[in-house]
């Protein structure tokens, strides 16, 4: 396999629950239809975003069909398979695989804490097992530990490994990344409010949370920079940064949800651990909504 670079916008894509706690199908497609819609470039379900720690092997299953047909080929689907075992992120990822996921998306062992040689150890298993795309996520903030440079480096080398997901929030170490990787390996901001900063460094994209709600304006703003056109970029960047910082005044996928309940497009339902979001905070979120006039841009699409 070459590596085929993944480029763009992708939407760490949320999951739908109605109020009993069980998949919502119908607006889990209707979200699918809206990203399309306003021409994002990648959808990635099952991840931190997609509540996946929460899904069991069925309902996983079934988010990851819902998406791939009604995506239907017209944008890539990587799935999160993930695990801090490896031996259950090689069973995610061929089980992947089997249901036509265009990659995976595959995070650092959390809670284990690994060496450096243990993360290098983990990915290269997880690439030999299965012949599919594999893209490297690196948040720290979640697991508790930092995939290094270095380390990333020695896994771009891998065949199938074609990327990095990187939510570090360490600018140095994405530089030393872009420096040294191969050619094909795709270095993709993880983090909204710093994907601008990425991509002027000579990154390829984004796997935003942001772009549940506005995928047409974080496609442009990232399609204008990935052009050179730093002046739109930086306009439709600080013209979204309000939302991208209230989306995590609580935690990620609280405040999201809550924004797209209120846009119309989904119920306002969690999995717990995770609750609903703060009075305070959800009146804020309210009038952000509100003053990019999503409501009406959600309606207009469905």
């Amino acid at each position: 396999m070459s590596k085929q670079p993944f480029r763009g916008t992708g939407t760490a894509l949320v999951t739908p629950f109605k109020s009993d706690g069980s998949i919502d199908e119908k607006a889990l497609r209707r979200l699918v239809d809206f990203q399309i819609a306003d021409r994002i470039d990648m959808l990635l379900p099952c991840g931190t975003t997609g509540e996946g720690a929460t899904l069991d092997t069925d309902e996983t299953d079934r988010v990851i069909q819902i998406v791939i047909e009604q995506a239907a080929g017209r944008v890539p689907v990587i799935v999160g398979a993930g695990s801090n075992s490896t031996a259950k992120a090689v069973q995610r990822t061929r089980r992947a695989k089997q249901l036509g996921a265009g990659g995976v998306l595959s995070v650092g062992p959390y809670y284990n804490k690994p060496t450096q040689q243990g993360f290098y150890e983990h990915f290269k298993a997880i690439a030999e097992a299965e012949n599919i795309p594999v893209v490297v996520y690196n948040v720290p903030g979640r697991t508790a530990s930092n995939i290094e440079a270095a380390t990333m480096l020695r896994l771009a080398g891998i065949r199938n490994i074609v990327g990095v997901k990187e939510a570090s929030g360490n600018i140095a170490q994405i530089m030393e990344i872009l420096r040294d990787r191969p050619a094909g390996f795709s270095v993709l901001s993880g983090d909204d409010s710093l994907t601008l900063a990425v991509i002027a460094l000579g990154g390829d994209g984004v796997v935003s949370v942001v772009s549940n709600e506005v995928p047409g304006m974080m496609r442009a703003m990232v399609d204008a920079a990935l052009e050179g056109n730093f002046t739109e970029a930086r306009a439709l960047n600080y013209r979204m940064l309000p939302l991208m910082n209230a989306n995590f005044v609580e935690p990620n996928p609280i405040p999201v949800k809550a924004a797209l309940a209120m846009m119309g497009m989904i119920e306002e339902n969690y999995r717990l651990p995770l609750v609903p979001m703060s009075p305070p905070n959800r009146d804020r979120l309210r009038q952000l909504i509100e003053s990019l006039g999503l409501v009406q841009h959600a309606a207009a699409r469905k």
